[in-house]
Protein backbone atom coordinates (compact mmCIF):
# COMPACT_ATOMS: atom_id res chain seq x y z
CA UNK A 1 0.00 0.00 0.00
CA UNK A 2 1.03 3.27 -1.19
CA UNK A 3 1.30 5.72 0.83
CA UNK A 4 -0.06 9.30 0.18
CA UNK A 5 2.41 12.49 -0.19
CA UNK A 6 1.60 15.78 1.59
CA UNK A 7 0.85 18.31 -1.00
CA UNK A 8 3.08 21.39 0.43
CA UNK A 9 4.64 23.81 -1.81
CA UNK A 10 8.49 24.21 -1.84
CA UNK A 11 8.96 27.34 -2.53
CA UNK A 12 6.50 30.21 -1.75
CA UNK A 13 4.47 32.10 -4.33
CA UNK A 14 6.50 35.47 -3.55
CA UNK A 15 9.72 33.40 -4.66
CA UNK A 16 7.92 32.17 -7.54
CA UNK A 17 7.25 35.45 -8.83
CA UNK A 18 11.18 36.99 -8.19
CA UNK A 19 12.42 33.41 -10.52
CA UNK A 20 9.87 34.49 -12.90
CA UNK A 21 11.14 38.25 -13.42
CA UNK A 22 14.41 37.11 -13.08
CA UNK A 23 13.83 35.04 -16.42
CA UNK A 24 11.68 38.17 -17.85
CA UNK A 25 15.43 40.07 -17.49
CA UNK A 26 17.28 37.20 -18.88
CA UNK A 27 15.12 36.78 -22.26
CA UNK A 28 15.33 40.53 -22.66
CA UNK A 29 19.50 40.45 -22.09
CA UNK A 30 19.43 42.47 -19.42
CA UNK A 31 20.09 39.95 -16.61
CA UNK A 32 24.06 40.12 -15.41
CA UNK A 33 25.95 38.15 -13.31
CA UNK A 34 27.46 39.26 -10.10
CA UNK A 35 30.90 39.10 -9.80
CA UNK A 36 32.32 39.07 -13.45
CA UNK A 37 29.08 41.56 -14.53
CA UNK A 38 28.79 38.88 -17.84
CA UNK A 39 25.13 38.68 -19.07
CA UNK A 40 23.34 35.35 -18.27
CA UNK A 41 21.43 33.43 -21.08
CA UNK A 42 21.73 29.94 -19.37
CA UNK A 43 17.83 29.87 -17.99
CA UNK A 44 19.14 27.55 -14.73
CA UNK A 45 21.20 30.38 -13.89
CA UNK A 46 18.64 32.90 -13.96
CA UNK A 47 16.91 30.82 -11.93
CA UNK A 48 19.27 30.43 -8.71
CA UNK A 49 19.74 33.94 -9.22
CA UNK A 50 16.21 34.70 -8.36
CA UNK A 51 15.64 32.19 -5.42
CA UNK A 52 19.24 33.92 -4.44
CA UNK A 53 17.20 37.29 -4.29
CA UNK A 54 13.70 35.87 -2.77
CA UNK A 55 16.21 34.21 0.04
CA UNK A 56 17.63 37.84 0.48
CA UNK A 57 13.99 39.37 0.80
CA UNK A 58 13.14 36.97 3.40
CA UNK A 59 11.07 34.79 1.01
CA UNK A 60 9.77 31.04 1.75
CA UNK A 61 12.88 29.15 0.02
CA UNK A 62 14.71 26.15 1.20
CA UNK A 63 18.54 26.40 2.24
CA UNK A 64 21.25 26.25 -0.35
CA UNK A 65 22.09 22.14 -0.53
CA UNK A 66 25.56 22.60 0.93
CA UNK A 67 28.00 19.42 -0.44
Amino acid sequence: MATAKKATRKYGPSSGKQVEAELHEMHQGKLKSGRSGKTVTNPKQAIAIGLSEARRKGAKVPRKPND
